[in-house]
């Protein structure tokens, strides 16, 4: 009896301990599992309700962003800021395809279609950046979206321009770029005020406080304004000239390293026509800067200093001594026509002619002697869409600028080709010619950049 008892409790014993180690089932009706999943969805919806994710990408699908570039609302001390604060909920919002008139308070369905085709543009836009193939440059996909981010229907050469100098610049250097939007405004006005302080500091002083070298560099920038784009008669305005020579004379003694270099001067126009041209209308020739307040040209200095300041962060041994940057880029340039057009590589060769002696003025000025001033905007698009891959790039367009007189470099000699490169035929080119330097550089960018042994010899 008590084998038999036994063996029963061993049985129950077992059955318990498998019973255990299963795990429980839960046994949820359908009705119960919807009512869960809705109260969970309440939840999120009132947690985020209202709220926007930092960047403009909100959390329901709207057109705002869109509205805000193309209608920017003006600040009062600022008048290139781009679009609104941030802050602030999305409840208003009933139709997302409806622009609200903030003067009227009505909404204007008339660029309802624009903005649905601007948006789905740059959705697509987004799309194809996430499937670039591997290879392609870093840059590409972010110039993409930030060039359809400027809706179809207001794109202009100048408002381009002026997208991509405050994009790819922010302005101030890297500053705004790091600052959301709704503190862009008290970072330009701490930047600018920066600014001030320093020409307080170093230019508005006498020349008793200055040492010999400072004296000297102020002077040869006093002799170099004037030399600014002879051309154009707007640079020949003496306030215009003084403006220059405060963002010279600052950024040299703020950047001892280099100092004040020939050539740096011509570096600062084009930020200060793209900026000027929101308050100057027509060509640069009949603008006049006395038609501007003291104020804005304060403001518009500050902008062009900064500005100069970030693209030449980027080169900066370009303009130290000796200008090892140039040569450096100098020796590329003669390596890269090599292996592009070995006839005038050879030509240029056989005659004598070092690529020093005409192309060092080019990686000096970025081209803004050589090409008519009407296209330099067009040009700085592209080295400021490159960013820090510049100085590489460079190579690449001057490259295509020098060979795209191939033939007849080969038919000159020595004095010849000095005085034709010197004084180059480019004063009749309109934007046609210049977009295909740029796609050439680009073609040949791609094929040569990452491939150093390609057609080498």
């Amino acid at each position: 009896m008590k084998s038999k008892s036994s063996n029963v409790n061993d049985t129950n014993h077992l059955n318990k301990e498998e019973n255990k180690n299963q795990p429980k089932r839960e046994i949820s009706s359908p009705s119960t599992l919807d009512s869960r999943f809705n109260q969970t969805l309440r939840n999120v919806q009132g947690l985020l309700k209202g709220r926007s994710i930092p960047g403009k990408v909100l959390l329901t699908r709207r057109a705002d962003p869109i509205d805000d570039l193309s209608t920017p609302e003006r600040s009062p001390t600022f008048g290139r800021s781009f679009s609104e604060s941030d802050t602030g909920t999305s409840d208003h919002v009933q139709n997302p395809m409806e622009v609200e008139d903030p003067s009227t308070g009505k909404s204007n369905n008339g660029n309802v279609n624009k903005l649905k085709s601007s948006t789905s543009n740059i959705e697509n836009t987004s799309k194809e950046a996430h499937k670039s193939p591997i290879g392609t440059r870093a840059t590409d996909s972010a110039r993409l979206i930030t060039f359809n981010i400027i809706p179809f229907f207001t794109r202009s050469c100048r408002e381009i321009t002026r997208v991509s100098l405050e994009w790819c610049t922010t302005v101030h250097a890297p500053y705004c770029m790091e600052a959301s939007f709704d503190r862009r405004e008290g970072v330009l006005r701490r930047k600018r005020l920066e600014y001030f302080d320093c020409v307080a500091q170093f230019y508005d002083i006498p020349d008793t406080e200055r040492s010999d070298d400072e004296i000297n560099m102020l002077r040869q920038i006093a002799v170099d304004c004037p030399r600014t784009v002879p051309d154009v008669t707007f640079f020949q305005q003496v306030q215009v000239q003084k403006s220059l020579e405060r963002i010279l004379y600052t950024w040299a003694i703020r950047h001892p390293a280099s100092g004040y270099v020939q050539g740096i001067n011509d570096l600062v126009t084009p930020f200060l026509v793209v900026f000027l041209s929101e308050y100057l209308e027509g060509s640069v020739d009949d603008w006049s800067i006395a038609n501007i307040t003291p104020e804005k040209i304060s403001d518009i200095e500050a902008d062009c200093y900064w500005c100069l300041s970030k693209l030449l962060d980027g080169m900066q041994d370009h303009y130290t001594f000796a200008q090892p940057g140039i040569q450096r880029l100098v020796f590329k340039l003669k390596e890269l026509v090599r292996r592009i057009d070995e006839p005038v590589s050879k030509h240029i060769e056989e005659q004598g002619l070092e690529f020093l002696q005409f192309a060092f003025r080019w990686f000096n000025c970025l081209l803004i002697r050589e090409i008519p001033f009407h296209l330099v905007t067009r040009l700085w698009d592209t080295y400021l869409a490159e960013g820090d891959a510049l100085p590489d790039f460079l190579v690449y367009i001057f490259a295509s600028f020098l060979l795209t007189w191939s033939d007849k470099l080969q038919k000159l000699d020595f004095q010849e080709m000095v005085m034709f490169l010197q004084h180059l035929p480019t004063n009749a080119w309109t934007h046609q010619e210049l977009e295909m330097v740029l796609s050439r550089a680009y073609m040949w960018h791609s094929m040569f950049n990452n491939c150093p042994s390609h057609l080498a010899s």
